[in-house]
Formats: C-alpha cells, sequence, structure tokens
C-alpha cells in the first residue's frame, strides 16, 4: 500500500537525483488522497505523485540554473482533476464535443469474453469494421458491432486485429495478463527510463524567469500522454512547438486542452521542402518528443541515432503504448487498451462486485473512472525530461528518456488497491460532472486564456505550485486552438 510520499520518494532517488530536494516538495492533504474518486485503485496518489515529480524536477532545473531553491505544492483533488483537464474547459463558454467514436468500447465476444476496439480515428474505424465485415457508414451501430464480435473469440481478433495494424485488445485478469510473455518482459521495468545516448559538452547555463525558459521542445506527439507532457513543460516557461500533418486525423476537443501554451504547425513530410524544415528545426531543439509507433522516425531521418548526431546534447523522449522490449512492443495502443489488456478493468469490477454484493460473474468490466494511464504517463514523462536536462547540465551528454503506458499501468498497480467499502462508499468522492463544467471546484480551480481567434477560453490551472516561479498560464499565455496557426521556426533564445 504505496503512500504519494513513498512513490515520489522511490522514483525520484531511482533516477539519482538529491534526497534533500524531497523536503520541498508538499503534497496535501495526504490523508484524503486515496478517497479523492472512487476506484478501487490508488489514483489520488498516482496523480499526486506524478504531478508533484513533474513540479519538483523543473524546480530543481530551475536551481541549477539560478541558484534560486523554492517550494512546491500539489493538492490531491486538484491534481486528480488535472488528470481529467480534457472534460474541463469551455471555449466561448460552449463545454468540448463529445470525443470517442460512437462505436467505441467494450463487447461480449463468442468465448463469453470481452474485447475492447478503439475507433476514434477514422482509419481504425475504418479497419476494424472491415475485419468485422461492416461498412464504414455513419449508421452503423453498437448493436451492429456487438452483433458481429459474437461471431469472434477474443484473443483471435485481437491477433487479428494486431496483424491488420488496428487497435483492440481482449479482456484479461491481472492473473492472466501476469503470465502473458510481454508481461514477462516487463517484469522490474521502470516507469521512467534515462538512457545516455551519446558525448556532448556540459549545457551552458542561463537563467529565465521560469524553469525551462529557453528551452526548446520540438512535440510530434498525439492523443494524449504526449501532448500532456509537452503541456506541462509550456507552463515552465519551454517554447513548446507542436508539429502535425495536414493528412493525420485529428481529435479536435482533446488538441484544444492539450495545445495549450504551445505554438502549433503542420508540415506535409511528402514534401522534400517540409522534411528540410523539420530536420532544421530538430537541428535547433533541445528536446525531440515523439509518440510516433516505434520505428515509426527512423524512415525520416529522425531516430534516436539520427538525432543525436544531428544535435549533440539533444534529450530524445519517446513513449510508447507496450514498451521497448518483448513480443507486443511494436503494437499500438491506447490508455483503454492497455487498461482492458493488462487487468485493471477486472480487477476495478471485481472490487466494485465486492462492494455492491454482486457476483463477479453478474458484474461488467469495468474501467479506471479517469484516463490515469495516459496521464500519469505524461507527467512522469515531463519529469523523464527535467531529469535529463539536469543531467545535460552536470554532466553534459546526450539522453533518451522511455515511458510505456504498459509500465506506468504496472507502476500503478504496484502502488496497491483500496477495500472496497473505501473506494467505492460513502466517504469517497466522485468527480464533478463532466459534460458540462459548471461546479464550483471547477471554477474556482480555472483560469481564462487568450486565443489566437479571439475567443475565451477558460481551462484547469496546473495543479503543480512552484513558490518563486508561478507557471506560465491563463492570461500570461495562449491557447492556440488550431493546429496551424504559427511558422515552422523557433523564437529567439534567451
Amino acid at each position: 500500500m504505496t503512500t504519494a510520499h513513498e512513490a515520489v520518494h522511490a522514483l525520484w532517488t531511482a533516477l539519482n537525483l538529491p534526497s534533500a530536494s524531497l523536503s520541498m516538495l508538499t503534497l496535501s492533504p495526504s490523508t484524503a488522497a486515496n478517497n479523492a474518486i472512487q476506484s478501487s485503485f490508488k489514483l489520488g496518489s498516482v496523480a499526486q505523485t506524478a504531478i508533484g515529480l513533474a513540479g519538483l524536477s523543473a524546480a530543481h532545473l530551475h536551481f541549477l540554473r539560478s541558484g534560486v531553491q523554492q517550494n512546491v505544492r500539489v493538492d490531491v483533488r486538484h491534481a486528480l482533476l488535472e488528470f481529467h483537464s480534457e472534460a474541463f474547459y469551455t471555449l466561448n463558454h460552449q463545454p468540448p464535443k463529445e470525443v470517442w467514436d460512437n462505436v467505441a468500447g467494450l463487447y461480449k465476444t463468442k468465448d463469453n469474453s470481452y474485447v475492447r476496439i478503439h475507433t476514434n480515428f477514422p482509419h481504425h474505424r475504418a479497419g476494424i469494421l472491415s475485419l468485422l465485415g461492416l461498412p464504414d457508414e455513419s449508421d452503423v451501430s453498437r448493436a451492429d458491432v456487438q452483433a458481429a464480435l459474437l461471431t469472434q473469440d477474443s484473443i483471435s481478433f485481437e491477433t487479428m486485429a494486431a496483424a491488420a495494424g488496428m487497435c483492440a485488445t481482449a479482456l484479461r485478469s491481472y492473473s492472466t495478463w501476469s503470465t502473458h510473455p510481454h508481461a514477462k518482459d516487463l517484469e522490474g521495468v521502470s516507469p521512467v527510463q534515462i538512457v545516455k545516448t551519446g558525448d556532448a559538452p556540459k549545457r551552458p547555463i542561463t537563467q529565465g524567469s521560469r524553469p525551462l525558459e529557453g528551452v526548446r521542445v520540438l512535440d510530434l506527439s498525439r492523443v494524449l500522454a504526449g501532448p500532456i507532457c509537452g503541456r506541462t513543460l509550456a507552463v515552465h516557461g519551454a517554447d513548446v512547438l507542436l508539429v502535425t500533418s495536414p493528412h493525420l486525423p485529428a481529435l479536435p476537443a482533446l488538441d484544444v486542452d492539450t495545445s495549450r501554451g504551445k505554438r502549433t504547425t503542420q508540415l506535409d513530410l511528402t514534401h522534400s521542402a517540409d522534411r528540410i524544415k523539420l530536420h532544421n528545426l530538430a537541428s535547433d531543439a533541445d528536446v525531440f518528443l515523439q509518440a510516433y509507433r516505434p520505428g515509426g522516425l527512423e524512415e525520416k531521418g529522425l531516430g534516436l541515432s539520427d538525432l543525436t548526431r544531428l544535435r549533440p546534447g539533444i534529450v530524445c523522449a519517446n513513449l510508447t503504448a507496450w514498451g521497448w522490449e518483448g513480443p507486443w512492443k511494436d503494437r499500438r495502443g491506447f490508455d483503454s487498451l492497455v487498461q482492458t489488456a493488462t487487468g485493471f478493468n477486472t480487477s476495478e469490477a471485481e472490487a466494485f462486485a465486492r462492494f455492491s454484493g454482486v457476483t463477479t460473474d453478474a458484474q461488467q468490466p469495468k474501467p479506471l473512472p479517469i484516463q490515469a494511464l495516459d496521464h500519469a504517463a505524461g507527467y512522469l514523462l515531463a519529469f523523464g525530461i527535467n531529469t535529463a536536462l539536469s543531467r545535460t547540465i552536470t554532466e553534459g551528454g546526450s539522453y533518451e528518456v522511455r515511458v510505456s503506458l504498459a509500465a506506468v499501468g504496472q507502476w500503478i498497480r504496484s502502488m496497491g488497491q483500496l477495500p472496497p467499502f473505501e473506494a467505492f462508499g460513502p466517504d469517497s468522492r466522485a468527480l464533478p460532472d463532466m459534460v458540462i463544467p459548471v461546479d464550483e471546484e471547477i471554477r474556482r480551480l480555472s483560469t481564462t486564456w487568450r486565443t489566437i481567434d479571439g475567443m475565451e477560453m477558460t481551462a484547469l490551472r496546473h495543479a503543480a505550485v512552484l513558490e518563486r516561479t508561478p507557471v506560465k498560464e491563463g492570461e500570461d499565455s495562449i491557447a492556440p486552438v488550431r493546429l496551424d496557426v504559427n511558422d515552422a521556426v523557433w523564437l529567439p533564445r534567451l
């Protein structure tokens, strides 16, 4: 039953950061962490730990650059709400539109099990429906998909979808997942790994008013963990340039929230001129953040070894669904799919069944109430990047930061589960309304942002409060809203 303080200490010291700095982090109120949300998993502690590590590592980087020390504070309710920030913004007083495709989700299969499909991008939807022999038409319903999946075995369909490059996973219990070959390869893997990839001189120390001011971050990530990481670096002062393709599908409701504080541009890498622009950007970047499928950028000359040669001293931050070893390392995946495959949906359902008094067989698989794997991965990736940047100052060198959803899920599970009555009983608190954010708690924790098009956006403030370097948000920053606002150039350095 790991507490947030214990989890912070373990991950902080595992990366050889000074233990004395831990006294500067306050997680409050610590007694409320375990019942701040209805889940058997310790999501309050998870949220505080991940956001706290990102904030404390930013403060440590600022100390190395300026000699200024500062305290960091993270409130557990605020942290949990930020773990669902995409549901709590408004644009011209209107809440975000529905993010998810109408047929995405969990379905029963012929073998009396379940499979979860991810169809939120058009090409993923078309691929899954094709495998099921269904037309990719707007009037295809969940009932149609359910009827088709009742002719499929869960594992067979998972295997068939993976072979087609589509996104589906079979439901497993934790005990079943623990015997899977890929789970064996994940054993002992830290949720944050930092690997030195090359030699480079120590980074010159330049001071700024915020921890990452003057740091250039090239963000090539999409939905959801990578963009959250980039947004976190931006609130601490980094120049984050989000690069997307005009040909790739987007999820606007998520993009609006996760692009806050960034500059956005689009490049078509099928054109040689845009490929040259991207290489030029990378040659002057301090951080290269990407969440493409494994190997997806090597063919464009932007693999790890390419970037290390191109820009000695660079920090390459790589995010994957399943990690770097094992039979599933090249599979696509998303938070909901990793939850389903690795036992979270089954464990949460079993805990709720014990609380509600129903039989386990009668209880539907139960997802976590927030996309905790995505959000935790995003903040832990920011923690790793800040730590690697600190090493470029103290030691020199180029570094790779590795985070995977599967390893983050393994870490969340390692923190233990709550007794069912504590998890779901009257003392536990559900999140406020997730559709129209009118709750007083949301208003109190939100701020107003400027947008490029003159609209008014309200969104949650960042949950990590740094004593000496307030985060850059609200009227002090900008929300681009669109993905094509800026030219593909860097701002002048300090």
